[in-house]
């Protein structure tokens, strides 16, 4: 099965300008978000992207932001452990305003 990425939590960001294509996004994306191109890394799956942060956390040339967790990962990982619809702690994801969650 594929996850999608779950609409307007956006914050994936790629300056091509400061990329040096090292590929270490690549490398620690855990759901192939990116693919390096002509010296560059470029946005592949914007859709498959959780906002781990990993790729940013990674980037040695800081061409990557994003805010880790915006993108209710944190509540669909626990649905998924629990057998449960996404959750922010103890309570449901109501909305994409509740702090924290969607």
């Amino acid at each position: 099965m594929r996850y999608e990425y779950l609409m307007n939590g956006d914050s994936l960001r790629l300056d091509p300008d400061a990329c040096v294509g090292c590929g270490d996004c690549v490398d620690v994306c855990p759901h192939g978000v990116f693919r390096v191109e002509n010296g560059k890394a470029r946005i592949e799956d914007r859709g498959a992207c959780m906002e781990c942060g990993a790729c940013a956390l990674n980037c040695p040339a800081s061409a990557l932001s994003v805010k880790a967790g915006v993108g209710c990962a944190a509540a669909i990982i626990l649905g998924k452990l629990r057998g449960t619809a996404p959750s922010c702690g103890d309570a449901p994801c109501a909305g994409k305003d509740q702090a924290g969650c969607c």
